[in-house]
């Protein structure tokens, strides 16, 4: 499948995947940094910045990698999108991204889905699908 054809793809699902409700990743306390345990700073386990421009300050449940749920927060610690890595050796022409979970409480405003080389905690090759909860406009709290 080309890469192309394989975003494609995976961009439907996700798309799919909001025509019903979407499942819940953490509870409440997500919304604000850092969220409760399991979940813990990428920076500390990984040799990654305390904070990525464009995706704000990571933290994810280390029995969730390579794949996510990342929690992505602003420079006020404030909740902005839930970012999942899918490595492409685990996409198959018959694998489902369906409910993709976000933290209780946050509503998806849109979905942005990029391709990314590899980086360490996922140095292989793999997509990200970053759920907002933010309009567009905002996504700029996170960008430096």
């Amino acid at each position: 499948m080309s890469t192309r054809s394989f975003l494609t793809a995976a961009a439907a699902a996700v798309v799919l995947c909001f025509g019903a409700s979407v499942a819940q990743a953490a509870g409440p306390s997500a919304q604000k940094a850092p969220p409760a345990a399991p979940y813990k700073a990428v920076s500390s386990l990984v040799k990654l910045p305390d904070f990525i421009p464009g995706m704000g300050q990571l933290f994810v449940d280390p029995a969730t990698l390579p794949a996510g749920p990342f929690l992505g927060y602003d420079h006020e610690g404030r909740l902005v999108n839930t970012t999942y890595m899918i490595p492409l050796s685990l996409m198959k022409p018959d694998m489902h991204l369906n409910d993709l979970k976000v933290p209780a409480g946050v509503k998806v405003d849109h979905v942005d889905i990029m391709y990314n080389a590899g980086h360490p905690g996922v140095a292989e090759p793999h997509i990200h699908i970053v759920l907002w909860n933010v309009p567009a406009a905002q996504e700029s709290r996170v960008a430096k």
